[in-house]
């Protein structure tokens, strides 16, 4: 019996593609992008929406959101890898759209921002759950190509985020901002339930690391504060570095817990591989660099162009649409013959586009010839570095430790977000922008986009030769 009953269950398992896990679990991820990119383009609408509050609280509209997300990403990863992927997947998509109804139907800011605040612990932890399930259900050999088309689809979704925003708030006001994400949950919800299968392997239960959870969330959720908030007349300095402090001393006594406690929330034994650590610290970098582009082009076409915002989000589509063949053709290239060289080239060509937007477009608008072409390049560098940094921080880490490998690095990009948007706000949010503000910021892009590519000298995923 025990040898007959795995040739009954073999034949099935080779007969089942894994491209359907792929398109539930993408699908998820797609909502977390297109939500965060939409409502860029519907800040406006919801500061009209909300008269009596004051800019300073609307910001924590996304703010809050962020910084959230941010905490939650690594400790969802070590829920989904102790309680179940799938189980974790299918509650964070739930209270994702729970979250996205209240949001729409919020009659105060406080309301909304709390709202935002459970969407936020949704997202968290559907993201790391969703990538985790796509690298299980697909053999070493496919995984560097169905990462790199995982990123394509959150690419996607940043591509029709600002415009799609852009038209829904014109059209149908601001909550519908939100009330698009249920259907496309539902839909996710409704085929995840049917189709996914748990992949987490172990027999033996793993204890939550609540401590090690606990000053994680304290340690991240206090430094990404005193980031955001840095500029904030509701703070004082005193109290920013207060916040501050408490960040890094949570986070000191996060990493020496990780190193005594039986079952840590983090394996610190991660960052002992170099390729893992590189892939994280150039992940930062970068994530600095793609936040600060990012915010200084609604800037730019705001400030020294006058587009309106719904110009602005038709404008930037063709930069983040490219990102998604590059990336479909640097996840084939990365299976065979390793991340390296397309994250070192694309990080070399994103300071290229760095310099493109420093040097080129001036103060009249002239966007076929001095704004696309920075587009194209920006695109295709993010298409060839941000799926790769997805794919070479998995590459190498045994099947226990995807959700939470992958967790770390992504939370390390959205703290890289935090960073370029308090560091873009700080130098182009006064009152009158100049064409000439914008150099620095370009400046720290491309110096930025330089430190990527030194980091990603020091990645090796390149596959084994196959015996012949």
């Amino acid at each position: 019996m025990s040898i007959a009953t795995p040739v009954a269950i073999e034949p099935p398992a080779r007969r089942t593609s894994p491209w359907p896990v792929f398109w539930v679990a993408s699908v998820a991820a797609f909502l977390v992008s297109l939500d965060s990119t939409m409502l860029y383009a519907a800040f406006g609408a919801l500061r009209a929406g909300f008269p009596q509050a004051t800019a300073a609280d609307m910001s924590w509209v996304l703010n809050a959101y962020t910084v959230v997300y941010a905490a939650m990403l690594i400790p969802a990863g070590g829920l989904a890898d102790t309680h179940g992927r799938k189980r974790v997947f299918l509650f964070g998509v739930t209270l994702f759209i729970a979250a996205s109804a209240a949001c729409g139907l919020a009659g105060s800011v406080g309301w909304l921002i709390a709202a935002r605040v459970l969407q936020a612990v949704g997202a968290a932890l559907l993201t790391p759950a969703s990538l985790s399930i796509v690298l299980a259900a697909f053999p070493q050999e496919k995984r560097a190509l169905t990462v790199s088309l995982w990123g394509a689809v959150a690419g996607f979704a940043a591509a029709v985020g600002p415009s799609l925003g852009s038209l829904v708030v014109e059209t149908v006001g601001w909550p519908w901002a939100f009330f698009i994400n249920l259907p496309i949950g539902a839909l996710s919800l409704w085929r995840g339930a049917a189709l996914l299968g748990e992949s987490t392997r172990s027999t033996t239960p793993r204890k939550v690391d609540a401590v090690g959870m606990a000053l994680l969330i304290v340690a991240v959720g206090a430094i990404a504060l005193a980031i955001v908030e840095s500029e904030s007349p509701a703070w004082t300095r005193t109290q920013l570095i207060g916040a501050a402090a408490a960040g890094v001393i949570a986070l000191v006594a996060f990493v020496i817990w990780a190193g005594h406690a039986r079952d840590p929330l983090v394996d610190l034994g991660l960052f002992r591989h170099r390729t893992y650590s590189a892939v994280n610290a150039a992940t930062l970098s970068f994530g600095i660099a793609f936040a600060t582009m990012f915010f200084a082009f609604f800037f730019y076409m705001g400030n020294v162009w006058h587009y309106s915002q719904a110009q602005a989000g038709l404008a930037i589509a063709p930069g983040p649409l490219t990102v998604i063949p590059v990336a479909i053709v640097t996840g084939r290239l990365a299976g065979r013959i390793g991340h390296r060289p397309f994250l070192v080239g694309g990080a070399l060509l994103y300071a290229a586009a760095g310099l493109w937007f420093m040097l080129v477009p001036g103060t009249e608008p002239a966007y076929l010839t001095h704004w696309l072409p920075g587009l194209f390049l920006s695109g295709a560098s993010v298409g060839m570095v941000l799926p790769s940094l997805s794919g070479a921080a998995v590459s190498k880490l045994p099947a226990q430790h995807y959700a939470v490998g992958s967790a770390v690095n992504q939370a390390t990009r959205q703290i890289g977000a935090v960073i370029g948007v308090a560091i873009t706000v700080l130098l182009l949010g006064h009152g009158v922008v100049q064409r000439s503000d914008f150099n620095a910021v370009y400046g720290l892009h491309i110096g930025l986009a330089l430190l990527t590519a030194f980091l990603c000298l020091f990645v090796n995923t390149r596959p084994a030769p196959r015996p012949s």
